[in-house]
């Protein structure tokens, strides 16, 4: 049996930790997961992330979080970064950035798992090379395992595509996040890595990628700044599920989740 891996796409506030409250669980039945990992950056009030609501997420049995540029929204996170062993940032953040980039985590049956979580520079921040970046990491992360799951947190599909492309053969699976909507080009590369632009997110979608639809189309009509505010209908957790040899490390299945939950 390969070593399942849910990721579970952008957490967006309350809405999508109690969805995850209810569901989480079931889906890690069904589909024999083995270990749950899940971008937490907006999970506190749809911006950042607090010690308070990473709790949440661990009580509903997630096991290691990812996260992006919002991580630092909340004051709290640059503390709460240094601490917490099953919180990542991005790893191409300058030297001396809180927290770490990558960390290995085991499977209740014993079996390691890399995580690594990578920032866009297109239409992003101007971050150190996230490609030079990812090289490093891995290199260190093969020293313990060849399972090796990456969370590229950027805007741009070329970009997204291209570090698919780069890591092909070197992690088992390149997940995109940020831009919150759920693509459908799923697939593993020709090398055994699994690949899909962006995950989605979890939360309402009856809503602008979460928020409420009112406020953030005023944004964009009068260009003026106005205040988000957390969407609370038609929630639905997006994720994908990963099966990954636990010889090789190479990905043998990918499954994408669209699961509504009122």
């Amino acid at each position: 049996m390969p070593v399942k891996l849910l990721f579970i796409g952008d957490i967006i506030g309350k809405p999508g930790r109690e969805a995850l409250s209810r569901e989480l669980h079931r889906i890690v039945d069904r589909h024999y997961v083995d270990l749950v990992i899940a971008n937490g950056e907006n999970a506190a009030g749809g911006f950042g992330l607090t010690a308070e609501t990473a709790q949440d997420l661990f009580k509903c049995g997630v096991q290691m979080l990812t996260s992006g540029n919002h991580i630092w929204d909340k004051k709290e996170a640059l503390e709460y970064v240094k601490r917490e062993a099953r919180l990542v940032r991005p790893a191409n953040y300058p030297e001396g950035t809180p927290g770490k980039g990558s960390a290995i985590v085991s499977t209740p049956g014993g079996v390691k798992v890399g995580i690594l979580n990578l920032e866009g520079r297109v239409f992003m921040n101007n971050l150190d090379d996230p490609f030079r970046c990812a090289d490093k990491e891995i290199e260190k992360l093969k020293e313990e395992t060849p399972i090796i799951f990456v969370d590229f947190h950027a805007e741009a599909t070329s970009e997204k595509m291209a570090m698919g492309w780069y890591l092909d053969g070197r992690v088992s699976a390149v997940v995109g996040t940020h831009t919150h909507v759920q693509t459908a080009d799923e697939r593993i590369l020709n090398q055994g890595t699994a690949y899909i632009t962006d995950a989605g997110m979890t939360g309402a979608f009856d809503s602008i990628i979460g928020m409420k639809k009112e406020e953030a189309m005023e944004r964009f009509i009068t260009q003026r700044p106005s205040k988000f505010e957390v969407a609370k209908k038609d929630i639905r957790i997006n994720a994908v599920v990963i099966g990954v040899d636990e010889t090789t490390g190479r990905a043998v299945t990918i499954e994408r989740i669209n699961l509504a939950c009122g």
